[in-house]
């Protein structure tokens, strides 16, 4: 997922957990999250609720092997952008991608960051996508 996204012309940083995202300095950077629903510590749907409640209301699409329609649909109501199952299809997840970063406040640093930290099987925490084409 990390080598699509950087052909698709984003710069991708990734973290290895939730956590380390939160600590991060590219926190108040990123423009995207992308993570794994299922991770260890803290879900991905609790990594969105916890920006959203500090602050961060950073456009996350969610990833998941185990597509739970309860989860999704309470996960787009609290503000996802995309929750997508695995396999992820390329061009949907390319349409996510533009869709969350339209709705990301423009910013003034130029560079963009993308965070993801892939693994085919589980992608644990993706976390930063600003555009930077």
């Amino acid at each position: 997922m990390t080598k699509l996204v950087k052909l698709l012309g984003y710069t991708v940083e990734t973290f290895p957990s939730a956590a380390d995202f939160l600590v991060s300095p590219s926190l108040a950077q990123t423009a995207c999250l992308v993570t794994d629903v299922h991770m260890p510590g803290m879900t991905g749907v609790e990594l969105h609720r916890h920006l959203v409640e500090t602050g961060y209301a950073i456009p996350t699409i969610l990833v998941t092997a185990y597509p739970d329609d309860a989860v999704r649909d309470r996960a787009l109501k609290d503000g996802v952008v995309c929750y997508l199952s695995k396999p992820v299809d390329d061009d949907h997840l390319e349409r996510c991608l533009r869709s969350a970063l339209k709705r990301r406040p423009p910013v003034l640093d130029p560079l963009a960051r993308w965070s993801g930290r892939h693994g085919w099987e589980r992608l644990v925490c993706a976390p930063s996508a600003r555009a930077h084409r």
